[in-house]
C-alpha cells in the first residue's frame, strides 16, 4: 500500500488515465490516491469481472467496482488470479487497453497481467522491492524508484495533453 499511494498521485500529476481491475486492496489504494489528487486530467477506469448465466442475467463480482472508479467497464469475464491468462479473464482487456503497465507487488492475478504484457509486447515496469517480484517474468525491468516510473511512463506515452 505504501507504493500504491505515491504511484496514484504521480500518475494523476503527469496527466494520464488510470486503468485497474477496479477491485479492493492495491487497486483501491492507487485508485483513491489518483482520484483524490488535485489537479488531475485523467479518469479512474475499472475493468470489472462478472458473469452471465444462461438467461443472460449479469452478475458483477462482489466488491467491484471500488468507490473511486469513475468509468466502469463491465465484462462477462469471470476468471482471474491463477487463471488470469485464460481467455475468459478480463486481464487481456486490462493489458491491451493500457498504453503502459505498471505492476505493484501482487499475487497470481498481477503475475498473469505481467505475463500478458510481455506476451502482447506492452511496455511494462515492476514497481517495488525486487524480492516481491520473484514469480514475475524475469526479463521485465524492476525498480523501487518512483522517478524511474515517472520517466518510463512519460517516455512511453506522454501526458494526455500531448496526445489530444
Amino acid at each position: 500500500m505504501e507504493l500504491a499511494e505515491p504511484l496514484g498521485r504521480m500518475l494523476a500529476a503527469i496527466g494520464v488515465h488510470l486503468l485497474t481491475g477496479g477491485g479492493r486492496g492495491v487497486m483501491e489504494s492507487v485508485s483513491r490516491a489518483f482520484h483524490d489528487a488535485f489537479p488531475r486530467a485523467g479518469s479512474v477506469i475499472g475493468v470489472i469481472p462478472g458473469s452471465v448465466d444462461p438467461e443472460f442475467t449479469y452478475a458483477v463480482r462482489p466488491g467491484y467496482p471500488n468507490a473511486h472508479v469513475e468509468i466502469v467497464i463491465r465484462t462477462h469475464l469471470p476468471l482471474s488470479g491463477e487463471q488470469g491468462t485464460d481467455a475468459m479473464s478480463r486481464n487481456h482487456i486490462n493489458v491491451l487497453s493500457a498504453d503502459a503497465v505498471i505492476a505493484l507487488p501482487g499475487g497470481p492475478g498481477t503475475v498473469s497481467e505481467a505475463q500478458l504484457a510481455v506476451r502482447y509486447r506492452q511496455p511494462i515496469l515492476l514497481f517495488g522491492p525486487p524480492a516481491a517480484f520473484d514469480a514475475f517474468p524475469p526479463a521485465v525491468e524492476r525498480t523501487e524508484d518512483l522517478s524511474r516510473v515517472t520517466d518510463a511512463v512519460t517516455s512511453w506515452i506522454g501526458p494526455l495533453s500531448a496526445r489530444g
